[in-house]
C-alpha cells in the first residue's frame, strides 16, 4: 500500500503537466484566425476556400466547421454552393465560379503564406487569361460574322 500512493501520485503529476503546457500553446496560436475567421459572413468562407482549390461538399463543410460554423450557417451551404460554385459532376467537386474571384480578398485572415502565394497564381490565371488564345478565338469570330452581314 506504501508504494501504491507514491506511484499513483507520480502517473497524475506528468499528466496534469502534459495537458497545462500543450493545451494553452495550441489554444494561444489557433485562436486569433479562427475568431476572426469565424465572424466573417459564411458566404465569404465559402468563397474564399473555393478560391484555392475544388471541394467536395462534405470535405468543405469539415473545414469550415475546424473554424466553427453555427446550425444555420451549416444549412445555408447548399445554397451558397449554388450561388457562387459550379459542381463538377464527374467527382462531385464544386469550383469557384469565375465571376466570383473578382470579389477575393488576398489578406483574408485565414490565409497563410502558402495560401497567399498560391492565391496570387490563381487570380493572375483566372483575372487575367492569356492574351494569345483569347483574342484569337473572339477575332476569327466577329471577323467571320462581319463578312456574312
Amino acid at each position: 500500500q506504501v508504494r501504491k500512493a507514491p506511484q499513483s501520485s507520480t502517473d497524475t503529476a506528468p499528466e496534469r503537466k502534459r495537458s497545462t503546457l500543450t493545451n494553452p500553446a495550441n489554444t494561444i496560436r489557433k485562436n486569433p484566425a479562427r475568431n476572426t475567421v469565424f465572424h466573417r459572413p459564411y458566404r465569404d468562407r465559402v468563397i474564399h476556400l473555393l478560391a484555392l482549390r475544388n471541394y467536395k461538399k462534405p470535405e468543405l463543410l469539415a473545414r469550415l466547421q475546424r473554424d466553427g460554423v453555427s446550425q444555420k450557417d451549416k444549412n445555408s451551404l447548399g445554397a451558397i454552393l449554388h450561388q457562387v460554385a459550379c459542381l463538377n459532376p464527374k467527382d462531385n467537386s464544386y469550383s469557384l465560379k469565375d465571376y466570383v474571384f473578382k470579389d477575393i480578398q488576398k489578406d483574408w485572415p485565414g490565409y497563410s503564406e502558402t495560401d497567399k502565394e498560391s492565391l496570387e497564381l490563381i487570380l493572375s490565371r483566372k483575372l487575367n487569361p492569356p492574351q494569345n488564345a483569347a483574342s484569337t478565338s473572339h477575332l476569327d469570330s466577329s471577323e467571320t460574322s462581319d463578312k456574312g452581314a
